[in-house]
């Protein structure tokens, strides 16, 4: 693992914060607890390292993560290390899936910038955060292109997946690869004022009142937890 143990600034801290993607991957993951014990586990975009220290708590046998940020490094390898788990942790610095070519894991997370818009610096996160492209997809596409590559046998993913992101492309590119998918938990995700502005306008034409909701000035979108695996495996478990 990189030496990363310098103390990181505030406003770094804070462009990291867990959000309410976080919490709900982490809620699913928690709840199927049996199925992470003695597990190598890899997450792309990595983040503040948390999902990753839910995953330690929870019995994993190795820790990997990936993040294009060297503050998301530093913070992950703070947190690890201050929870014990840095003797099973490595941390990469480095784009999606090169940091682990020819690797493959037992379950796989992500929770990857997939927002229907372009870089900006919203509420003090970075640029990249959220930050999807215009359809949203401009990672989450290169993800599920490289996932089978990546997943042990037996092996299986656990995303967060905006549903105004197209679920059903996702499908499509799952069973090129033997892959298919089921929702395992819908909830809905506050879209603070600046963050709507900037929603590409056809994607938020679309979606207005059938997976985005608004309240008077507030706005909410629907989320899924999905759950990736095998085709044979979980074909009949598919939503």
């Amino acid at each position: 693992m990189p030496d990363s143990r310098q103390a990181l600034a505030p406003a770094a801290h804070a462009a990291l914060r867990p959000s309410e993607y976080t919490a709900a991957l982490i809620q699913v993951l928690r709840a199927d607890a049996d199925r992470i014990r003695d597990m190598s586990v890899l997450e792309i975009g990595s983040g503040s390292g948390v999902v990753l220290a839910a995953l330690g708590a929870l019995g994993a046998a190795s820790l990997c993560g990936v993040d294009i940020e060297d503050e998301a490094i530093a913070s992950s390898s703070l947190l690890l290390g201050d929870l014990g788990h840095g003797g099973i942790a490595e941390l990469h610095r480095g784009d999606m899936w090169l940091p682990v070519a020819g690797r493959r894991f037992d379950l796989i997370g992500a929770n990857l910038p997939h927002f229907p818009m372009g870089p900006a610096e919203i509420a003090g996160r970075l640029p990249t955060w959220s930050a999807g492209g215009a359809d949203g997809r401009r990672l989450l596409d290169v993800f599920l292109a490289g996932l089978a590559e990546h997943l042990a046998p037996g092996g299986r993913a656990v995303i967060t997946h905006n549903a105004f992101v197209d679920l059903g492309r996702t499908r499509e590119l799952l069973a090129r690869s033997g892959l298919s998918l089921r929702i395992a938990l819908t909830t809905l995700v506050y879209i603070a004022p600046e963050k709507l502005a900037r929603m590409t306008a056809d994607v938020l034409r679309a979606e207005d009142g059938r997976t985005i909701h608004r309240y008077g000035p507030y706005t909410f979108g629907d989320m899924h937890i999905v759950e990736i695996e095998s085709a044979r495996v979980g074909a009949g478990a598919a939503v």
